[in-house]
């Protein structure tokens, strides 16, 4: 039987961790966060909150990557802490929506930067946007190796792009003008009250979203070389960079803009590039969103229909989609059928960018969940040996359970249309969870 092959580092699985949080979002959300918030001190102690809670949740997920290392990450701890149903919830809307709405969005923000050099339509847009998902199932396709290494490098270069902005941040602060000169705005906070407290909790939603990601480390264990170890440690090292590099991200962002415009810009470091050096700074950006975005979109690829792999293995999914190529050892039915969809969803991205927010909280229910899995396997394995164990336990657990749990209220309170319609997709999955076990 062909089995996956070993060939992912720790520094594969850290590249992944990382490039799959830093997508489109740190180049274009920290204004929507800022509108919500009272000043600049208060914008950065977001971000810096949630990457330590982000980082809360790396932690408590290592455990259960330590203590059960295999080919699709979450799903497997789900199935195995909470039966067969959860793990095939997660999958399920992985798979309808999650991540392949997440792949076409990436496509379609890549093929709209593309535009920035070559204009183009809509029509012409979505096609380049197909094409380039046709191209990254290639490269997934004939190896992990290949996919790996061009995910890394992508993920290097969205990094370098941010690091530029960041020592333009700098200089900005040091009194250094390629641009037009300003004096850079004071970081202050200020006393919270009912109205700014409101703001944080709005600002948090924003912030946590663009945290997400880093997770799928955990998806590509069944092809990491010491999974015991690497996948643990490198969801731990990407959310570390991931916190590091969006507070530098966002301190650059208050040190080159206005406050006003970085409340308003929706292209924030567009305009703050272009604020240093001018009009030139530019396409510097447009590349690095194209290439951020398509990195991601890419390691998506790599990892998620891993996941699918998994759910056919155990007879929840197309029994052909737990097939390995026997050259290339990957799941080409897998990344095949992901890809199909995401294209499908690229075409109707008009209407269906409507849909994608109804099962945001979704994602955050089984972030939740995952997160208290660690006290259910922990009381099953009483009295055996112990390997990687949370540090602050159970405190750090429950601090990312408690966050994750928020994160649902609050968008259950704000959005109760798309969490109606996030419940119902659930539902339906159970139902297509029954007839796929009764078939077997």
């Amino acid at each position: 039987m062909t089995g996956f092959s070993k060939r992912l580092t720790l520094a594969d699985l850290v590249l992944i961790g990382a490039g799959g949080a830093i997508g489109s979002g740190i180049f274009r959300s920290p204004s929507q966060v800022a509108a919500a918030l009272p000043s600049t001190g208060w914008d950065l102690a977001v971000w810096g909150l949630g990457g330590l809670l982000t980082l809360a949740g790396a932690l408590t997920f290592a455990e259960l990557g330590a203590a059960m290392p295999r080919a699709g990450g979450q799903y497997v701890w789900l199935s195995e802490a909470y039966g067969s149903l959860v793990g095939f919830l997660h999958g399920w809307a992985y798979f309808l929506v999650v991540a392949t709405g997440a792949i076409a969005a990436l496509a379609i923000v890549f093929a709209e930067y593309v535009g920035f050099f070559v204009p183009m339509g809509a029509v012409a847009t979505r096609l380049v946007a197909i094409g380039a998902l046709a191209v990254l199932a290639i490269v997934n396709v004939v190896g992990v190796r290949a996919a790996a290494d061009v995910g890394g490098a992508l993920t290097v270069l969205k990094l370098a792009a941010l690091a530029g902005i960041v020592l333009l941040g700098a200089l900005a602060v040091a009194g250094v003008h390629f641009g037009a000169a300003r004096a850079v705005a004071p970081v202050a906070g200020e006393r919270i009250d009912a109205g700014a407290a409101t703001g944080i909790g709005a600002a948090m939603i924003g912030v946590l979203w663009s945290y997400g990601g880093w997770q799928h480390a955990s998806f590509a264990a069944g092809e990491a070389r010491r999974p015991e170890r690497d996948v643990p440690l490198a969801m731990i090292l990407a959310t570390a960079i991931i916190t590091t590099t969006y507070v530098l991200a966002n301190f650059a962002y208050i040190s080159l803009l206005p406050r006003s415009a970085l409340m308003t810009s929706p292209h924030v470091a567009s305009d703050a590039v272009q604020a240093a050096v001018g009009h030139a700074g530019g396409a510097v950006v447009a590349a690095a969103v194209a290439a951020s975005a398509i990195g991601t979109a890419g390691i998506f690829t790599l990892t998620t229909p891993r996941v699918y792999w998994a759910m056919a293995e155990r007879g929840l999914f197309f029994r052909g989609v737990a097939d390995l190529h026997p050259v290339w050892r990957t799941p080409v039915r897998a990344i095949v059928l992901q890809t199909a969809w995401a294209m499908v969803l690229v075409v109707a991205w008009g209407t269906f960018e409507r849909v994608i927010g109804y099962v945001l909280f979704v994602d955050w229910i089984f972030f939740g969940l995952t997160g208290a899995a660690v006290f259910v396997m922990r009381r099953r394995s009483r009295g055996q040996p112990a390997g990687y164990r949370v540090p602050g336990y159970p405190l750090v657990p429950l601090a990312f359970v408690a966050t994750s749990l928020w994160f649902v209220l609050s968008t259950l309170r704000a959005q109760p249309v798309q969490a109606v319609a996030g419940a119902a997709l659930l539902g339906v999955g159970a139902l297509v969870h029954r007839a796929w076990r009764g078939a077997r």
